[in-house]
């Protein structure tokens, strides 16, 4: 929860008040544990660390959430700041949905391309005998966790 809202709330600081901050924390941690949860459902996605439920959601939350929550009142408007959705400024909301749907797009498609180029010289999965036997020893030489 706390990693949730620390990861919701960077791209808001410097731009968000503590209510705003309070508010982008408590939806981080709902839409995390929402997205650990339906992630966990997924049954062919390996996401040990659910990566893409607290950094990947969390994250796009928080980038939102600036768009609705950032005041001049903190980031004053002689250095450029603008005000967000609830302060008068709709503009900027969509501006972060256009940021947002784009870092997903591009992040999506250069993935995509990677793990392509990655499966062509070395592959994605070892075969199943060396998962069975355990990455540690097929793949590094050495036991671990020998309890």
């Amino acid at each position: 929860g706390a990693v949730a809202g620390l990861v919701a709330i960077t791209p808001a600081s410097g731009y968000v008040n503590v209510s705003g901050a309070l508010i982008i924390g408590i939806g981080a941690g709902v839409i995390c544990y929402f997205c650990v949860q339906l992630r966990s459902r997924w049954k062919r996605v390996d996401d040990a660390l659910d990566v893409w439920a607290v950094h990947g959601m969390g994250g796009t939350w928080g980038a939102i959430a600036t768009g609705i929550f950032a005041t001049v009142e903190v980031h004053s408007a002689a250095t450029g700041g603008v005000n967000g959705l609830l302060y008068g400024n709709p503009d900027q909301a969509i501006k972060q949905l256009i940021a947002v749907a784009s870092s997903w797009l591009y992040s999506g498609v250069m993935t995509f391309v990677l793990l392509k180029l990655i499966n062509v010289f070395v592959g994605l999965r070892v075969e199943e005998k060396e998962e069975v036997l355990g990455l540690d020893v097929s793949q590094h030489g050495e036991a671990a966790y020998q309890l």
